[in-house]
């Protein structure tokens, strides 16, 4: 392993003594973990929005099978958003 320095504010130094007192580690062990899970496996690419977002897939059911390829439904709910957006313009 590397060692690195880094400087902390106060109240995030403190935060992290405390963490890692509370789950008896050491604070570069904490450290490591967290930077671990921000930034993963080097490796490794990160999740893709529909992995991110799978256990959402499905969980709203509308009774429509074309809401996905419908060319008028699009349309619609564009002409919609332009005209939310232009009733928000005139506030």
């Amino acid at each position: 392993m590397h060692p690195i320095s880094v400087k902390l504010p106060a109240e995030l130094h403190a935060a992290l003594s405390l963490e890692a007192r509370r789950r008896n580690i050491s604070r570069s062990t904490l450290v490591r973990e967290v930077i671990e899970q921000a930034y993963g496996d080097p490796g490794t690419a990160p999740p893709s929005c529909a992995e991110l977002a799978g256990n959402l897939v499905g969980a709203v059911r509308s009774g429509r099978t074309d809401l996905a390829t419908s060319r008028q439904l699009l349309e619609e709910a564009m002409l919609q958003d332009a005209q939310r957006a232009a009733a928000d313009r005139r506030r």
